[in-house]
């Protein structure tokens, strides 16, 4: 079968096209902007790329669209595919039909933390010689792809394995499916790992994310799980509203902890009151603590024992473009990260913070989600940047002024609508010592490398 995505570039679409290469589907597809990692994943797996959403696209001729929700009425491809009335499918459905429909599928949502804790998850069931399927929203070190078909496993290679772990977006699904992405799954274990507001350019409110985790929940089967935040009343408000999956808790007073943590970095896990082991490693901040401790309570429910998960963790990775660091030049090391709602923010500074002390942060921020670039989250910049030394924010591309939203700041805060100006100033005011934070969802104009030119 040809497939022709329409929006290959984006992280899940991306996914899409190497889980269809790899069962021998023909693929091709289109995006208007093409950037790294994606790209070159796609460009390695020899998918042909087109710029843009151009009709003469129409003569490949391909058995079927796959439509991501980048995609919009109006674009000239998909006005001629309705127009001659020729067959296309979302995303996630057609993941849902052509790969997910036999599978033990462990989905991990949440507002924040999904791509960590996913790759994480197929990390610790790989470890085990699970040899699970995956589509991850980012690159996972240990696996250096973010999707692949389920393998053979370590104890029955002539089977292929029954596992796939998918990071379950509550985005909606396409123009024509405004359901979030995750309803298209059907996990058999859920991680529901926080709940905030969100993507203000679909949902109104809290309650409306709220309704679309509930529909979630009613998917899930009698005879799973769910792995819950119990810190979280958001979530507590979705499992009131009816819940038909034993649930297991973790980071409140009961239920999966975390214990002690350690000067190395490592820290101890419990359940229920029970020390279960240490995990040993290298990763900052809380939040990965717990993304940890609910991965390990998923794959237990997949049958892999506690220790194993904890020990494989200790030689778990980390994703591209969370805390990456991308080099050093003349003593300052420069940092990518994706992080952008003020939550994920003001995590991802205390956690370098905790790392690097009483050394200089400089915080470069994109506001480029359409929640950002709404300005829905506006007044939450100055507390979520408020570990940062200095902070470098562009205003390229926003409706809202940046310099007024961060005026608390002082003479701590900058804001640029010029690019060069902007990789000026971060270049003047570093120092040998110094950490540069860029945090973006997106390619943010290859800024983390030009940074260390100029800095070199």
């Amino acid at each position: 079968m040809h497939i022709h995505i329409l929006g290959i570039c984006g992280t899940f679409m991306g996914g899409i096209a190497a889980i269809a290469k790899q069962a021998g589907h023909k693929v091709t597809g289109c995006d208007a902007n093409v950037y790294p990692p994606m790209s070159t994943q796609l460009e390695e797996m020899g998918i042909a790329l087109t710029q843009g959403f151009g009709a003469e696209q129409i003569e490949l001729n391909p058995d079927v669209y796959v439509i991501g929700n980048v995609v919009t009425r109006g674009k000239p491809l998909m006005e001629e595919i309705l127009n001659r009335g020729l067959p296309y499918i979302s995303g996630p459905q057609w993941l849902a039909e052509n790969v997910l429909q036999d599978k033990w599928v462990l989905a991990v949502a949440g507002t924040h933390g999904k791509t960590t804790t996913s790759s994480m998850l197929a990390w610790i069931l790989e470890d085990a010689g699970l040899a699970p399927g995956f589509l991850i929203g980012g690159i996972p070190e240990n696996f250096g792809v973010s999707a692949r078909l389920p393998g053979k496993p370590a104890l029955d290679p002539a089977s292929v394995s029954p596992f796939f772990v998918i990071e379950a977006d509550e985005y909606d699904t396409a123009f024509f499916d405004k359901r979030s992405k995750f309803v298209h799954y059907r996990p058999r274990t859920a991680i529901l790992n926080n709940l905030e507001f969100d993507h203000a350019d679909i949902f109104a409110d809290l309650a409306a994310i709220e309704t679309q985790f509930h529909h979630l929940v009613r998917t899930i089967p009698g005879n799973g799980r769910i792995v819950s935040n119990g810190r979280e009343a958001n979530l507590e408000r979705v499992l009131e509203r009816g819940c038909w999956t034993p649930v297991e808790r973790f980071g409140a007073d009961a239920g999966w902890q975390l214990g002690a943590l350690h000067e190395d970095g490592g820290f101890d896990v419990l359940l229920n009151g029970q020390m279960q082991g240490t995990v040993r490693w290298a990763l900052l901040g809380e939040h990965n603590r717990l993304n940890a401790v609910a991965a390990i309570a998923a794959a237990r429910h997949a049958g892999v024992a506690v220790k194993d998960a904890i020990d494989a963790l200790s030689r778990f990775a980390n994703v591209k473009r969370r805390m990456e660091v991308k080099g050093v030049a003349n003593g300052v090391t420069v940092y990518d990260d994706f992080a952008h709602h003020p939550t994920a923010i003001a995590t991802t500074l205390e956690g370098l913070r905790r790392k690097v002390g009483q050394a200089r942060i400089l915080a470069v921020l994109e506001p480029r989600s359409n929640t950002m670039k709404l300005g829905t989250m506006k007044d939450a910049l100055p507390g979520s940047l408020a570990l940062a030394d200095q902070v470098f924010c562009s205003a390229a591309g926003l409706n809202w002024n940046p310099g007024e939203a961060l005026e608390a700041m002082g003479a701590k805060a900058q804001t640029f609508t010029d690019f060069d100006a902007l990789l000026d100033a971060i270049v003047a005011a570093a120092r040998s010592g110094d950490h540069v934070l860029v945090m973006s969802n997106g390619g943010f104009g290859g800024i983390h490398q030009k940074l260390l030119d100029r800095l070199a």
